[in-house]
């Protein structure tokens, strides 16, 4: 076999020997591997990265004379990545370093201890302490929990790694958390999500916060998906976003060793099946839970914390005369109640939404309402990602909202005859405010709570 030079770090100087080669030949390298090794600091020698989305192992070799090599560490990557220094102490002189993949040595494991980092006893998913308001209606009746899939620890743990896997779609290289990404309110940044193969999604992912409270209990953007389980499963078999089949799904994740202790965890036996993929990862979502935020603090305390202006955008939302936001973001948790809207974007609407699903005239332009909660880390806004700011989504519903025959009760001028729309006609302060006060329902504490962070192990 034909092979090429390694990259290679002299133990002496900072700054390495760098080649991008390998010692296979390209054309025997994983499908979608590379790797490369940087340049050193004072402490370390160099730095090894690999992009390997097969997760095989990998052997980091050292020589003093370049004829004989000899075996220092083999790494295993486990989610498609690794990243690894090599540090000067204990070094010896003269000493160079080098990367090796060998598809007749792949020897490296997974376990849950060297493939994830999941603390124990294992995090608090089943029990959030919850503000007095979710502990009574309405919240209370929004709450879309089947009798047959209560949040455990043990599942939802399960699901958190779940959700992070790209072995989830067809080609390892896309997870759940590719298009609901945690520090975006576990939304996208972009307007449409890329798929496994570098397509684009129809509509923007939404956030999942707080996705437990929907008395609707149905899901994604037209409601096409009758519970949380149906929905979670449906993007992984989706030809555009991860490509896979379940069959394939679960014969792929039953071969990784880490995983038959988690489902045995979770449900009692290591059998990997679609329905208890499904049951995971929607206990994981349902976990997702929002309420560390300035707006409840202030909601124990009379908004005592609330600025000036804060609660002038407070006033304005709530009060129907003026902005009536409260109208289809109710409640503590600011989802609809039993309605599903048309909130005049166009008309006609290019996405139909609901419409597409019957076919009804009646149905064109109708979505889901999600729930405002960190609806500031959540841009860009609406089902097609058409607004990149809270100040125009403002102003949008202050004077952009279009007639449409459909257009929901709330954002239409009352009487008879022809559509009208409601027009707010607030002033450039009471905008501001308004933003102001959404900006209080963000919950930094959840874009960065180590429970929810992706599980998996990737060398430093």
């Amino acid at each position: 076999m034909k092979t090429k030079h390694t990259p290679t770090f002299n133990s002496l100087a900072i700054l390495g020997i760098l080649a991008l080669s390998a010692p296979w030949a390209a054309g025997q390298l994983p499908a979608g591997a590379s790797f490369k090794m940087n340049a050193g600091t004072v402490e370390n020698i160099g730095q090894v990265e690999i992009a390997d989305p097969g997760n095989h192992s990998w052997k980091l070799q050292s020589t003093t004379n370049f004829t004989t090599w000899t075996d220092v560490e083999t790494w295993k990557v486990h989610n498609g990545r690794f990243t690894k220094s090599i540090p000067r102490t204990g070094a010896p002189a003269g000493q160079f370093f080098r990367m090796v993949f060998d598809p007749s040595q792949q020897t490296g494991t997974s376990t849950v201890a060297n493939g994830l980092s999941v603390p124990t006893p294992l995090a608090n998913y089943a029990n959030p302490t919850l503000p007095p308001s979710f502990l009574q209606q309405p919240i209370l009746g929004q709450d879309n929990t089947p009798v047959n899939n209560p949040v455990t620890n043990p599942a939802a743990t399960l699901g958190r790694v779940l959700f992070y896997d790209k072995r989830l779609s067809f080609n390892n290289t896309v997870s759940c958390a590719s298009c609901h990404q945690q520090a975006n309110g576990f939304s996208d940044p972009e307007q449409f999500s890329v798929g496994f193969n570098g397509g684009l999604t129809g509509r923007n992912s939404m956030g999942l916060a707080n996705a437990r409270w929907y008395q609707r209990v149905k899901f994604f953007w037209d409601e096409r998906a009758a519970t949380l389980e149906a929905q979670v499963l449906q993007p992984i078999q989706n030809a555009v976003e991860m490509g896979m089949t379940l069959p394939a799904l679960e014969t792929k994740l039953a071969a990784e060793p880490y995983y038959q202790t988690l489902f045995t965890n979770a449900f009692g036996t290591s059998a990997v099946t679609s329905d208890r993929i499904s049951k995971a990862l929607a206990q994981f979502v349902r976990s997702i839970v929002s309420t560390q935020t300035k707006f409840d603090v202030g909601a124990a305390s009379g908004f005592a914390n609330f600025t000036a202006e804060e609660n002038q955008g407070r006033t304005i939302f709530n009060t129907p005369n003026q902005g009536g936001c409260a109208a289809c973001h109710g409640t503590d948790n600011f989802v609809p109640g039993g309605a599903i809207t048309n909130n005049g974007l166009e008309n006609p609407y290019v996405d139909k939404g609901v419409g597409a699903l019957t076919g009804l005239p009646q149905d064109e332009g109708l979505f889901k309402v999600p729930s405002l909660r960190n609806i500031a880390l959540t841009a860009p806004y609406m089902h097609d990602g058409r607004f990149a700011t809270l100040e125009e989504v403002v102003e949008f519903y202050n004077s952009g909202v279009v007639a449409h025959p459909n257009l929901s009760g709330p954002l239409r001028n009352p009487g008879p005859g022809p559509v009208q729309p409601r027009r707010l006609n607030l002033t450039a302060a009471q905008k501001a405010a308004l933003v102001a006060f959404m900006r209080t329902l963000t919950d930094a504490s959840l874009s960065t709570d180590v429970k929810f962070s992706d599980p998996f192990q990737y060398g430093n």
